[in-house]
């Protein structure tokens, strides 16, 4: 059978920088993977970060965003099918940051994908940085997120102090707690690590973390349209501009609750590639993009957006 592992973790924790480096772990290893991306929204950016990563022993596949959630899953579990078939020795899924981690374990009990796939590990991103406040649909997705997580890696810990990365462990038992999850992690269940770090024992824990099954109480965040996305094209900007108009939309309440802005910019230097939370702004060079930026959080103000765009 393939083993299947889920990569979760709330918006902007750094899932695809962790699925660059464990993929590569695992082709050093000798091992054939697909990875399954799923952003949240019609584009896909993220795939375009894996792109470097193509080649005889890996391959990219997306399941669209920007459809329904039943449209959502038929397509999840139809991709998984055609994985199935491909003969790969692991396949990796990046869902959104906005993702109802039992799609992924229900998926997996359906016929064929039962008789395929076995489950490896599901691992969870946490940022060192996460805010200590947060609304009550952020903390559902990261009590849900983590609840079934065999192992909780704390990424960004170059841009965060160890009082802020202390605070992890005890937020995300709050999170579950407050969804009426039973589980509490440990320190255990913890790895705080600088990618520079990473030793082979490391990764040998993490390809060996596992997955639990816990229960909580359910809410669907996709149905109550907190959440959404905005894409913005073709915008004419400067990498100047699009740093301080990043700053000034994350720091603008009349935007809405701005988690995350992610997308490329063409220059005349080339492509870069544009990353912003409350906590960093980064715009990093990258082979190839796509003009479009998009801006993710609850409760968004186009025309407040659009204003510094």
């Amino acid at each position: 059978m393939v083993k299947i592992d889920l990569i979760t973790g709330f918006l902007g924790s750094g899932k695809t920088t962790f699925i660059k480096k464990y993929a590569k772990y695992l082709i050093d290893s000798g091992k054939n993977i697909g990875i399954l991306e799923n952003d949240y929204g019609a584009v896909n950016v993220d795939m375009m970060l894996l792109q470097d990563l193509m080649g005889d022993q890996c391959e990219l596949e997306m399941v669209s965003g920007g459809c329904d959630k039943d449209c959502h899953r038929r397509r999840f579990k139809t991709k998984l099918i055609a994985m199935g078939m491909c003969g790969y020795d692991r396949v990796i899924v990046e869902p959104s940051g906005i993702f109802d981690v039992d799609e992924f374990f229900d998926a997996l009990r359906e016929d064929p994908l039962d008789k395929w796939y076995e489950i490896g590990n599901v691992i969870a991103i946490a940022d060192a940085g996460l805010p200590e406040q947060m609304s009550k649909d952020s903390e559902y997705l990261l009590g849900s997120e983590a609840a079934d997580a065999g192992l909780v890696f704390v990424s960004k810990l170059d841009e965060s102090s160890k009082e802020q990365s202390d605070t992890i462990l005890p937020h995300i038992n709050r999170a579950m707690e407050s969804i009426s999850c039973t589980r509490k992690l440990s320190e255990e269940d913890v790895m705080k690590k600088k990618w520079g770090e990473l030793t082979n024992d490391d990764w040998n824990r993490i390809l060996t973390c596992g997955y639990h099954t816990e229960s909580w109480q359910k809410r669907d965040v996709e149905d109550d349209k907190s959440f959404s996305s905005l894409s913005f094209m073709n915008l004419p900007l400067t990498k100047e501009q699009i740093l301080n108009a990043a700053t000034q939309i994350l720091g603008d309440p009349s935007c809405g609750h701005v988690h995350r802005i992610k997308g490329f910019l063409e220059t005349p230097d080339g492509w870069f590639e544009l990353n912003a939370t409350a906590a960093q702004r980064q715009l990093n060079p990258i082979a190839n993009g796509q003009q479009i930026i998009i801006v993710i959080g609850e409760g968004l103000n186009k025309e407040k957006i659009e204003a510094y765009l």
